[in-house]
């Protein structure tokens, strides 16, 4: 009876310990491509939890974005921090951040006005529209940034894996504010 007493009081000691090893450790971490949202056309993205042992609480986001054609070109990066609430699998997220963002438009002036040259077979341009360029609201030049919202559902595997997100975006500047934009998001959370 001796003996059992300190075995008994060092079992239960060491079930504290027991149940840590037995934990596996919550994906706090996500790689995401997003389409709209706030890269606004669209964002290759990576998300983080401040304390790396929650999965619910306060967060940043980072990204990058854009494209190129013959015309126009794009770059976006969209920071924002978020919040997510919710237990297991499913979590409802806030956010606030900006997307900075640069474009060259050139090519989207257009002419008016102008003559067709019998000498050189080219037509000559008098006058040129200069058009502002626009993403659902219009932007005063390049580069610049739009601030972001985020109100959203994101699936999240305990054990990490695939997880998808989609979300509202409200995007706003000195030119106003769209609230109907959205976003979705796939990716791997680990």
């Amino acid at each position: 009876m001796k003996n059992l007493l300190p075995a008994i009081i060092l079992f239960l000691l060491s079930i504290p310990a027991i149940a840590q090893f037995d934990q596996t450790p919550l994906p706090t971490k996500a790689i995401y491509v997003e389409l709209g949202g706030a890269g606004l056309p669209y964002s290759f993205n990576y998300d983080f939890r401040f304390d790396p042992t929650k999965q619910d609480g306060w967060g940043m986001r980072v990204g990058l974005g854009g494209y190129s054609t013959t015309n126009e070109s794009f770059f976006s990066a969209p920071i924002m921090l978020n919040r997510l609430y919710g237990k297991g699998i499913h979590f409802f997220e806030v956010g606030i951040g900006a997307t900075f963002f640069a474009f060259d438009n050139t090519y989207q002036d257009y002419c008016i006005s102008g003559y067709f040259d019998q000498n050189t077979g080219q037509y000559i341009c008098r006058e040129f529209n200069r058009s502002s360029y626009s993403f659902i609201l219009d932007v005063d030049g390049s580069p610049s940034a739009m601030g972001t919202m985020n109100f959203g559902y994101r699936r999240i595997p305990i054990d990490g894996g695939f997880m998808w997100k989609i979300n509202l975006n409200p995007i706003f500047n000195n030119n106003g504010f769209w609230p109907l934009f959205a976003g979705v998001g796939f990716g791997y959370a680990f």
